[in-house]
């Protein structure tokens, strides 16, 4: 039998849900490593939606779960039904949802709040000592939770053009953490923490190396395992 792993959404889209592109990467990545995967999402109200075709927010009203029900094709469930003692490990692709409706990065940085039933479940795998996999933003989540551990989003200099939101590295460094300079298509291994992270989006990159990167922190996550 293949690890079992759960897939943690943030609904759909990348300007106020989770990365679709990113979302597919770990999903493939993972059927090729012949990974057991399970589809979760939080039960909770977006902080607002965004017209991907504008670019800026509509007045409309979505929910988490049902959005990221896009992503899973249906086959999804609750964050709240998800049980540590099911799965070998746990990934986060990123996406704006990611510091929008998983915490609240996107507007209070470093200050941020991270949403109770988020927190729970990184603490559980965490404190089950199971890998967790993070992508683009969402290293965030274990920058605020989980003083002194290690993780990347890419540089924490615009190398290029290719890091605009480099600043994201120094506001890790304020929580406690270290920051690892990772290019593109490479992932960071915090073998204490057992986090593994990836900048994937966090670059401005040919899609390829982002799918390259993801499988780079999916393979590290399995071996892990």
């Amino acid at each position: 039998m293949g690890k079992r792993v759960a897939l943690v959404l943030a609904g759909c889209g990348v300007f106020d849900g989770s990365e679709v592109h990113e979302a597919s990467a770990v999903l493939v990545h993972l059927s090729r490593a012949g990974a057991e995967v399970k589809i979760f999402a939080p039960n909770i109200e977006q902080m607002h939606v965004v017209d991907h075709l504008k670019g800026s927010p509509s007045d409309e009203k979505r929910n988490v779960l049902v959005e990221s029900a896009r992503l899973a094709r249906g086959n999804i469930q609750d964050l709240a039904e998800l049980k540590v003692g099911e799965f070998d490990a746990v990934v986060f692709p990123g996406g704006f949802g990611v510091a929008k409706n998983l915490c609240s990065w996107a507007v209070d940085g470093k200050d941020c709040t991270v949403n109770e039933l988020v927190k729970s479940t990184l603490e559980g795998f965490h404190n089950a000592k199971k890998p967790i996999g993070l992508c683009c933003i969402s290293p965030v989540l274990a920058a605020k939770i989980f003083p002194g551990c290690e993780v990347t989003v890419g540089y924490n200099k615009n190398v290029d053009g290719r890091f605009p939101d480099f600043e994201t590295a120094s506001a890790i460094e304020e929580l406690g953490c270290k920051h690892v300079c990772k290019g593109v298509n490479e992932a960071h291994v915090d073998s204490i923490h057992k986090i593994v992270s990836t900048c994937a989006f966090m670059c401005k990159a040919p899609l390829h190396e982002i799918f390259d990167g993801i499988g780079a922190m999916v393979g590290e996550v399995m071996r892990l395992a």
